[in-house]
Formats: structure tokens, sequence, C-alpha cells
């Protein structure tokens, strides 16, 4: 059985690796057009993104404690309240060094979880990839043992064929020879054969 390969580009690869740096990098360019706009050095809008990220992070610390315990949930969460801190320096501050500074390290963060992630997705392809060709090998093998089982019964099937028309022929070539008598291949432990009839008839 033949499977099509299928190549993905190479921007479809690239993109789940860039993703992490591209969510921070937009956090911190939103958050710089923001304090542009009126943020800076505003109380009430740096407290609003306090509440936000706690917030955030308490319900990430409630989805990783609960009893089902869904990563997904609380990783959500967890990069919610870190975007939004991270939004809230950036519009608060008045400068680029921390915004920068703490874009660093939420990049570095988000790496390092997805990072987990990867890896874990990676063993599950080669696994699955090995598990696939164990069973494609194994399938190719009992088509081939059946083909080989096959093709010999096939040709027991012709060479016993071809033994009963030879003996066949020659029983009757024989049975048109003055002399011929058919008991005596039946005395000798040869069974009767339609030629035999022939001869009766003829």
């Amino acid at each position: 059985m033949n499977e099509p390969l299928v190549q993905r580009h190479w921007l479809t690869l690239a993109a789940p690796k860039a993703a992490p740096a591209l969510a921070t990098s937009t956090v911190l360019i939103l958050g710089r057009i923001w304090n542009a706009n009126g943020a800076e050095h505003s109380v009430g809008n740096a407290a609003l993104m306090v509440v936000l990220a706690a917030g955030a992070a308490t319900a990430g610390a409630f989805a990783s404690a609960g009893r089902a315990g869904d990563p997904v949930i609380a990783g959500t969460a967890f990069a919610a309240s870190g975007g939004l801190a991270l939004a809230g320096v950036a519009g608060y501050a008045d400068g680029l060094p921390l915004p920068l500074l703490l874009w660093v390290l939420a990049t570095a963060t988000a790496y390092g979880i997805a990072a987990r992630y990867w890896r874990t997705d990676r063993r599950d392809t080669v696994a699955y990839e090995r598990q696939t060709t164990v069973r494609r090998e194994e399938h190719g093998h009992v088509e081939r043992v059946e083909a080989l089982r096959a093709g010999a019964q096939i040709e027991v099937a012709r060479s016993g064929a071809a033994y009963a028309e030879q003996l066949a022929t020659a029983l009757i070539s024989r049975a048109a020879l003055p002399g011929f008598n058919p008991q005596a291949l039946t005395d000798v432990g040869l069974p009767e054969l339609p030629a035999v009839h022939i001869t009766k008839e003829h």
C-alpha cells in the first residue's frame, strides 16, 4: 500500500516556532501605541491592567489546581496574565528599557513553556510514525506470505493437472496397443482411470 507523500511549506513549519515571539512583540507594540496615546503615567490605566493581570493569573491558578487540572485553560490564563502585565508596563513606562526587558523575559518564558509541548508533540508524532511503520511492515509481510502460499498452491495444482493429463494420455496410448490388460494396472495399485472405460468401449 503506497501512501501519498505530503510535503508542507516552510512557512507552515516555521509559523508555530515564531508564534510566541510574534505574540509578545504584538503586545509590546500595542502597549507602546497605548503609551503614545495617553497611557503614560496614567494611574487608572495601570491599576486596570494590574487588576486584569491578577484576575487572569488567579483564573490560571484555579484551572491548574482544579480537579480536572486542564493544562490548556491554565496555560491560556497565565499567558493572558503575562500579556496584560507586559502591556500595562509598556503603556505606563516612559522609556523603552523596562518594556524591552519584560518583553525579553516574556518571550523566553513563552518559548520555555512551548518547548515542553513541542517535545511532547514530537514524541507522539515519532511514536505514531513508528507504529504506522510496524503495522505497514506486518501487513506487507502477511501479504507476501499469502502471495507465496497462493502461488505454491497454484503451482501444485498445475503440476498435478499436468501429471494427470500425461498419465491419462499414456494410458490411452497404452490401451491402443495390442495385448493391453487393464486388470494388470489395477493389480499393481493404480486407480481405474477413465481411459480404461474408453478401452472397454472400443
